[in-house]
């Protein structure tokens, strides 16, 4: 017979090998001079990599749940935008994305910006906005936050609707507004669904982050091609980049996984 569900979950060894191997691998780094000086010019790119994850993480998950919103409304204009907004967002490999934001969206926002400004140009009151005054850093968060935002909106709409709309009903019988029944009675449960795509997609976003590197952005890929280039050691310097980043993924999947675990055995009491 197949184990019942309540049945003891397998012991974790995949991740007992894992970290065995990780740590294998820090004594090496630790104790070799190359290694270690590999580590010590990639891990400069962390940093960076932490807060375009962030920071991209955070605007597409905003924009991603108005999109979300716009997608469920009652107007058939909102919905209509919603859904090109995500088809054709979703259309375009990130890649691709980056690269446009950056050579061809940051160009023709400093010129609307310009063309908008320009009476309190001619007033003294700004200066004129060069397409170099937008960083390169902040044009990949964007790319990021564009090309994520439609995937994390599709998560949102799912959770949103997997709500059973008795409940919603009900909440329209209390008197409830529209925002009051999202942020009482909709959001808490639809979180439970949501959380573990949202999750997938924060770890890829750590991983496609690396992208921002076709920009000269200094991540942790950036660090390792500038380091590859010079010494020539590109069989340790692109293993220590691969280290780095399936430290910062895997970790990142542990911890979504016990919150979702703790969540779910919430909900059970």
């Amino acid at each position: 017979m197949p184990p019942s569900s309540s049945s003891k979950p397998d012991f974790p060894w995949w991740l007992a090998v894992a970290v065995a191997i990780a740590v294998a691998v820090a004594v090496f780094v630790a104790t070799s001079d190359l290694y270690a000086q590999v580590f010590a010019t990639v891990a400069k790119g962390i940093g960076v990599t932490v807060f375009v994850t962030v920071v991209a993480f955070a605007l597409a998950s905003t924009i991603g749940l108005g999109i979300a919103l716009m997608g469920l409304s009652g107007s058939r204009w909102l919905r209509q935008i919603a859904r090109f907004y995500v088809e054709i967002i979703r259309g375009v490999p990130i890649l691709v994305l980056l690269f446009w934001i950056a050579f061809v969206g940051a160009p023709a926002f400093v010129a609307g910006w310009n063309a908008l400004t320009t009476p309190l140009q001619n007033a003294g009151l700004f200066g004129e906005l060069l397409v170099r005054d937008v960083s390169l850093l902040w044009r990949a968060i964007m790319a990021l936050t564009i090309g994520y935002s439609a995937f994390i909106s599709e998560v949102f709409r799912a959770g949103i609707q997997a709500v059973e709309k008795g409940q919603i009903e009900a909440a329209k019988a209390l008197g409830l507004t529209r925002v009051q029944r999202f942020r009482l009675i909709v959001f808490p449960q639809a979180i439970r669904t949501i959380l573990p795509p949202l999750g997938n997609d924060f770890v890829a976003l750590v991983k496609d982050s690396s992208l921002v590197s076709v920009l000269g952005v200094a991540d942790i890929t950036q660090m390792g091609k500038v380091y590859a280039a010079g010494s020539f050691r590109f069989f340790e310097t692109y293993s220590i980049v691969a280290y780095i980043y399936l430290i910062l993924t895997v970790s990142l999947s542990l911890a979504l996984r016990a919150l979702e675990r703790r969540l779910r055995h919430q909900h059970e009491q």
